[in-house]
């Protein structure tokens, strides 16, 4: 984990604080949270205690478009005046007087973060239950926000979906991989040639998963969505399909660190698939599409984690790094559901 001077400079923040209005008691901290491997995400506190959050880029190389921090903030600002939960975005800075590297401010927001085994083993199984639920009910209101309303038809290309992110992961793929991996070649090939109809152009997450949101301590609920770096537009049943791929059931090995979803409590993947398919009325059908394809994501996400902790290790965090074992898992698991009828 990197030094916080490595990172922010506690004095130049400070005086963005002042610059935007934030009323704060110096000094300020920064403590590293979360445990996410790609943007760096911290927790501000002042003389007074109170809190904010501060998201920055990672340290080291870049790929083209990945880690775009103005972007994300920009969506999430859009989210304000929707039913979708999310952080309010306080500001947004961009100025080497302050920081070399873009920096994004938003609120705190109080709840638990589900994303630790020994979290989710302290929760009863109707508590799980209930946190689960509450998953594909706010990916129904990410789906169904309003891109004019709130301003994002331009957020990224109306042209199919599937292709796009094709190209785009593909070409992750080829700059990250850290060795040659022939299974994950024929897993490109069949999602590149069973590509459904896409019949509508939505918000999509990009990353939504258990570990991804802020749920109440009193009901489980859902309070805030987290990590929007990979939002677009496109079609909706990707986000469910990539919640699915995150969705470990009992037995499998897929899930790394954090089999969350295989403990008692937590629905099964068909369950969640219903769930959401009644709360949106849309069409099951590509949901084993999207469910290998959101797979396939996963394991080229890994790989390209993988590949930026072995070369700036300062960019690993609490969750660890993915293993050349579990990606290797994940895309075995995702051919396997290409077979599936």
């Amino acid at each position: 984990m990197p030094d916080v001077r490595e990172v922010v400079d506690p004095v130049a923040v400070g005086r963005w604080f002042t610059a935007l209005g934030v009323e704060h008691t110096a000094p300020l901290r920064f403590d590293r949270i979360g445990l996410g491997q790609s943007n760096l995400t911290f927790l501000v506190r002042d003389d007074a205690d109170r809190r904010w959050v501060l998201r920055r880029p990672p340290l080291g190389q870049l790929l083209a478009s990945a880690h775009d921090v103005v972007r994300e903030a920009r969506i999430m600002a859009a989210l304000e005046t929707t039913d979708v939960p999310a952080p309010r975005i306080l500001g947004v800075v961009d100025d080497p007087t302050v920081s070399e590297v873009p920096l994004v401010l938003m609120e705190f927001v109080d709840g638990q973060v589900v994303d630790t085994m020994a979290i989710v083993e302290s929760l009863t199984p109707a508590r799980r239950r209930a946190i689960a639920e509450s998953l594909p009910r706010t990916l129904a209101k990410i789906h169904a926000v309003d891109l004019t309303a709130v301003g994002l038809t331009d957020l990224a290309s109306h042209k199919p979906y599937a292709v796009r992110q094709l190209k785009r992961w593909s070409g992750q793929w080829e700059q990250s991989k850290t060795r040659e991996l022939p299974e994950l070649d024929e897993l490109t090939r069949k999602l590149t040639t069973d590509i459904p109809p896409q019949r509508e152009v939505t918000l999509v997450h990009g990353d939504f998963h258990l570990r991804n949101v802020i749920t109440a301590h009193d009901t489980g609920d859902i309070v805030a969505a987290l990590d929007w770096e990979l939002s677009t537009l496109g079609d909706p049943l990707a986000d469910m399909g990539s919640l699915l791929a995150y969705w470990t059931e009992p037995g499998e090995n897929t899930g790394g660190d954090f089999p969350a979803s295989a403990l008692p409590g937590f629905p099964n993947r068909a369950q969640m698939s219903a769930a959401y398919l009644e709360l949106t009325g849309r069409d099951p059908a590509a949901l084993r599409y999207w469910h290998a394809f959101g797979l396939w994501k996963l394991a080229v996400i890994g790989e390209g984690v993988l590949r930026r902790a072995r070369d700036t290790p300062q960019n690993k965090a609490a969750a660890g790094t993915p293993t050349v074992e579990r990606i290797d898992a994940i895309v075995h698991r995702a051919l396997d559901v290409t077979e599936e009828t």
